[in-house]
């Protein structure tokens, strides 16, 4: 099943999870330490402070101005404060083509492409895709399966496949500092 598929058939907790998911993987360029989306990771678990989380997130988080930044911090700025199913699958959809981006857009074996190639990769279309927006298609796409098969049990591994992406990502950003500093 593709990527738009599962977001179109998940329920209000996959949906925050695939978008909280995202954002967490990108935390990396806003400056974000692994614990500071973590309210906002228990709040799906137990249905508590998801607009507190969001606030002390909101006000944690730094903004860049580099490409990659802005599309970080507007998944951020983008969510929902009350976790409404409509409000959460457009910002789940916005999250997926965001991290996409920005992964296409640190990926130094990634060929300059049309913003219409990330939404073929979200439907099925794999050809040419490099590893690191490869690995993060894989990561959307389990995320929302792990949710959907577990519900709320599922969140812990789901967090779990986020924290690698993250790392993944944190490398990514160190290594290109490095190259151009």
């Amino acid at each position: 099943m593709s990527l738009v598929e599962l977001i179109a058939q998940a329920d209000e907790r996959g949906l925050a999870a695939s978008g909280l998911a995202c954002l967490d993987r990108c935390v990396p360029l806003l400056g974000g330490d692994d614990l500071v989306l973590r309210p906002l990771w228990t709040s799906l678990a137990d249905g508590s402070g998801w607009s507190a989380g969001l606030a002390q997130a909101r006000d944690a988080l730094d903004t860049g101005e580099a490409e990659a930044e802005l599309l970080a911090r507007r998944m951020l700025d983008g969510a929902p404060v009350d976790r409404a199913p409509d409000e959460m699958r457009r910002w789940a959809d916005a999250c997926s083509v965001a991290s996409l981006h920005i992964h296409r857009l640190l990926d130094p074996a990634e060929a300059p492409a049309p913003a219409a190639s990330v939404d073929s990769r979200r439907e099925g279309g794999s050809e040419d895709m490099s590893p690191l927006v490869a690995a993060e298609l894989r990561r959307q796409v389990t995320v929302l399966e792990l949710v959907a098969g577990h519900g709320a049990a599922g969140l812990r591994h789901a967090l779990d496949v986020s924290t690698e992406g993250r790392r993944v990502l944190r490398a990514v950003v160190s290594r290109r500092a490095r190259q151009t500093g």
